[in-house]
């Protein structure tokens, strides 16, 4: 099997129609940074390769004058990745080390996610690496609004990008920005004018690489000191009474990211157990999870995260962040209870640390 360090990442493009992904994804395209890349997409055209000299590989692929390997989707994912990486182990394409996929427009990028992480060959040769999505700088709010596939697309990913800014009311980008923070606290975002970003942070900095995995995990975790501070007094009177808390934001009526902090440690067997049927009952209505958790008996703490259904392998940390070594949970509910969540995981938390006891 390969190692995670040696298995190619493939990052997924998505965003909602309109959105900007397309200019963004012909900017990747046209730069030398990523000659070392395969681009994955719908149709050549959509791209808009058409005014660049590109030499055919194959009825479905073309090599860019910046060394991208662009190659259009034909049948299913899988069958696609499995052959391009076939093609480059037999030299027939250049030696590209990362994929970048692009979505239509409606799609639910999970179903993709699953793919990678579960086809019985790429999982063996493939890891999911970053999840960039991109929001319309001028309509994003009305597209959240009205569009639950917009809202999947932000709530999954580590990467949003702010498009279109070059055209947006300075006002308005604002308030998608803080409104997207609220969405999805723990994701980077960034913003782009006529597609130019921060393409290191959007691809090259992937989330879960070794060098990155601690300022990753500091990143999302200031999502709890944020909303920690503008609690009132009474929740924190609350805090101090109960082995763990919640904090909250809401982005309409059904969508709520919170954080479940745990002042104990926790006893991994019964976490397990917890996390796993809580995703197989409520899989669609989570739509991110992503924690730190301080494991009963360790001195390093381990990071877990999920996106409906799935479930990342564990990342053991070789150190905390900071001095804070609480556990915390940061989800992205559709139509759950924050509470109710959390009491179920007190409960387990019970019953484990009793067995623990026992044993």
């Amino acid at each position: 099997m390969t190692s995670g360090a040696t298995a190619l990442p493939v990052n997924i493009l998505t965003g909602f129609l309109g959105s900007g992904k397309t200019t963004l994804l012909r900017r990747l395209l046209a730069s030398p940074a990523f000659r070392d890349t395969a681009v994955l997409i719908n149709e050549f055209g959509e791209v808009g390769i058409d005014h660049l000299l590109v030499e055919a590989l194959g009825d479905t692929t073309v090599l860019l004058p910046s060394g991208c390997i662009c190659c259009t989707i034909r049948g299913d994912l899988a069958r696609a990745i499995a052959d391009l990486q076939s093609r480059r182990e037999r030299g027939i394409v250049p030696r590209f080390r990362r994929i970048i996929v692009e979505t239509t427009g409606l799609a639910d990028p999970a179903p993709l996610l699953a793919t990678v992480m579960l086809d019985p060959v790429l999982r063996h040769h493939c890891r999911v690496g970053n999840i960039v999505a991109t929001v319309d700088g001028v309509n994003g709010l009305a597209t959240l609004a009205e569009h639950p596939e917009a809202v999947k697309q932000v709530a999954v990913a580590d990467r949003l990008v702010i498009t279109k800014l070059d055209l947006a009311d300075p006002g308005s980008s604002a308030l998608i920005a803080s409104s997207l923070k609220r969405l999805n606290p723990t994701a980077a975002v960034l913003h782009a004018r006529h597609g130019e970003t921060d393409v290191d942070l959007l691809i090259g900095q992937e989330a879960w690489n070794p060098e990155a995995r601690s300022a990753e995990v500091g990143r999302w975790l200031a999502f709890e000191t944020e909303i920690g501070a503008h609690r009132h007094a009474g929740d924190r009177r609350r805090d101090e009474e109960h082995p763990a808390s919640v904090h909250r934001t809401r982005h309409g009526a059904d969508i709520e990211a919170f954080c479940i902090t745990l002042d104990r440690p926790i006893e991994w067997a019964a976490f397990g157990i917890w996390l796993t049927m809580l995703l197989n009952r409520h899989g669609e209505k989570i739509l991110r999870i992503k924690g730190i958790v301080n494991i009963l008996g360790t001195s390093a703490p381990v990071v877990v995260q999920g996106v409906q259904h799935l479930v990342h392998a564990p990342i053991h940390l070789d150190a905390w962040p900071s001095g804070d070594r609480r556990s915390r949970l940061v989800f992205i509910l559709h139509g759950l209870n924050a509470e109710a969540i959390r009491n179920s995981l007190l409960r387990f938390q019970s019953l484990g640390m009793s067995a623990a006891a026992e044993g």
